[in-house]
């Protein structure tokens, strides 16, 4: 018995009067209950991080396709301006033409009235002056007889022109 008395045989035994006493009060299961409870804590951790993860994702994909869609909105926005703003410089550059056209006409007008004024003016001017060299010349030259004959061809051909 000489192996009774060497250390290697008192660790042995040692070692499975422990696991004796461990399997006795049921320690195994509760080293298991503690694993299995921390595997299901972790694998709770790893659905929760999971579900948030695809959370993610799913803001992640909304804000892109926001983002896409103010993008389209701005490039639509930009685009209309742009058309607005061609519609008004085309609009604003036909008003200002029908106006000059308009004040060309005007100015045209007036001065064809001017034009018209002053030949008519001219017209009475000359007329007064002939009609003042007439009576001069007249008051002169003419006799009562001579006035006679003139008043009455005046009448004969005033009576053939109205009938």
């Amino acid at each position: 018995m000489e192996f009774l008395a060497t250390a290697e045989f008192w660790v042995a035994v040692s070692f499975f009067l422990f696991v004796g006493l461990v399997v006795y009060f049921g320690a195994h299961k509760m080293i298991a209950s503690a694993l299995d409870n921390r595997a299901s804590a972790i694998a709770k951790e790893l659905a929760d991080a999971q579900a948030l993860r695809e959370e993610a994702e799913a803001v992640l994909a909304d804000y892109k396709k926001k983002t896409a869609n103010a993008a389209r909105e701005a490039e639509d926005i930009i685009e209309l301006a742009a058309k607005e703003a061609e519609a008004l410089a085309l609009e604003t550059s036909r008003a200002m033409t029908e106006q000059f056209e308009r004040r060309m006409k005007m100015a045209e007008d007036k001065i064809a009235q001017a034009e018209a004024d002053a030949l008519r003016d001219v017209r009475a001017a000359a007329a007064d002056a002939a009609v003042s060299a007439a009576q001069t010349v007249i008051s002169s030259s003419l006799t009562p007889e001579t006035a006679d004959k003139l008043i009455g061809a005046g009448i004969d051909d005033l009576k053939s022109k109205l009938n």
